[in-house]
């Protein structure tokens, strides 16, 4: 048995905020409450700490398979852990990619090694190739959580009409990377002053809005379940929460960086600073914060995305879009929103557990007597340095060197500690 004593224990999906005891066994919370005592518990004091729900992120990239140079399903697993995840969903752009029952075994094969729990989506389109559609039947019966074509946005309306309709008939989820290819210039710059001050035409705001527009059209006329990734742009934002009023069933997110760094982060950062969909303006920051506060962005997300140092060393127009995340995510909603007071502590995390479980109808994401013993200790209040010793592979980041607030003490998952500051 795990007796958890005296921490601040706050479950979003109750919304109960107060200082209790948890006890724990054969991982599950069987009581939470005042004073508990049991003789022979391991105990771990969370005086002044904060304990949440297990963080759940429906967005990483693991690499696995044909690109563990970059990062692996157990690296990847060890960096969430590390940033206080237990359930995470890889994206399905990996090689060959998760288009078939065979290497959606073998990826949940790898995952179920893991001490956290490690999901998959399927690929929407054979190999990504935009117009043949995957076996959804086969895929969701082999343990697929949903669809996505990650990083190859869709340009054929119809045969998104159609994906949707597919989603319809299986009750699943299709979430969607919004980005025209032929609107953009160079990927994962914004297309504005920074892009011009490289040489370079970017990727600009609308790329990705109206395609935004187009989906949840699309959404609102299937009644498809609909995930929007990673928000950049204010616009989207607005497209979203109009489309909500009518009636789609719809869902979006942002990930840390697009709430806590601008366009101007490629000057001091470089291709470290380089994402897709780009870093934005400091006005399309506000609007995500308003679409957080308001509900019209739903949950955070990562993005992790990790990439060599070789990788990442080349000139800003060759190098690969994406940061490394997990290990991050946490202490930038501290700091950029709860800090300024933008979300309460609770909104935050409600972004980072129950709502990200809602998406996917994980049993997970909230703390009760009988639930799951997935679970997060942290300091709200503690600073730290950001350094580029991370669990994951990858130390892409742009927030290295940075001071951070709050700090992971203890990642629990299934009961047990599977990570423990120092």
């Amino acid at each position: 048995m795990l007796l958890i004593k005296n921490g601040r224990v706050m479950d979003p999906k109750s919304q109960f905020d107060g200082i209790c005891d948890l006890l724990i066994e054969d991982g599950k919370i069987i009581k939470i409450g005042e004073h508990i005592s049991v003789a022979d518990a391991e105990v771990i004091d969370a005086s002044g700490k904060i304990v949440a729900p297990g963080l759940i992120d429906v967005h990483v990239h693991f690499r696995e398979p044909g690109q563990t140079h970059k990062e692996d399903i157990h690296t990847g697993a060890l960096a969430a852990a590390r940033g206080g995840f237990t359930t995470v969903v890889m994206m399905a752009n990996t090689n060959p990619t998760v288009s078939t029952v065979d290497t959606l075994t073998e990826v949940l094969t790898s995952g179920a090694r893991e001490a956290i729990h490690v999901k998959s989506v399927a690929t929407i389109t054979d190999k990504f190739d935009g117009q043949h559609l995957t076996d959804f039947a086969s895929l969701l019966s082999a343990g697929a959580v949903g669809f996505s074509d990650d990083g190859i946005p869709f340009t054929d309306a119809g045969k998104v009409r159609q994906a949707m309709q597919l989603a319809v008939t299986h009750d699943t989820v299709l979430s969607l990377h919004e980005e025209d290819p032929q609107l953009t210039g160079v990927l994962g710059i914004n297309d504005g002053e920074i892009s011009h001050k490289c040489g370079v035409t970017g990727a600009p705001s609308v790329s990705e809005y109206s395609m935004v527009a187009r989906d949840a059209m699309l959404a609102l006329d299937t009644q498809a379940r609909v995930h929007f990734q990673h928000l950049s742009a204010g616009q989207s934002v607005d497209v979203v929460r109009f489309a909500k009023s009518l009636g789609a069933n719809i869902t979006a997110e942002v990930t840390p960086q697009h709430f806590s760094m601008t366009e101007q982060a490629i000057l001091t950062h470089a291709s470290n600073a380089k994402l897709n969909p780009p870093l934005r303006r400091q006005s399309d920051i506000e609007k995500l914060i308003v679409g957080l506060q308001d509900g019209t962005i739903d949950l955070i997300a990562t993005d992790h995305a990790p990439h060599t140092h070789e990788e990442k060393d080349q000139e800003l127009i060759k190098a690969p879009s994406g940061m490394t995340g997990l290990e991050t995510a946490l202490a930038l909603g501290m700091t950029h929103l709860v800090a300024p007071g933008h979300l309460s502590l609770m909104q935050l995390l409600e972004k980072m557990t129950s709502n990200p479980a809602k998406l996917y109808q994980f049993d997970a994401g909230y703390l009760a007597e009988n639930g799951p013993a997935d679970l997060l200790i942290f300091d709200a209040q503690a600073v730290k340095i950001i350094t580029d010793d991370f669990a994951s592979k990858a130390s892409n980041s742009p927030f290295v060197g940075e001071a951070l607030q709050g700090v992971i003490a203890y990642t629990i998952c299934n009961g047990k500690v599977v990570y423990q500051a120092g």
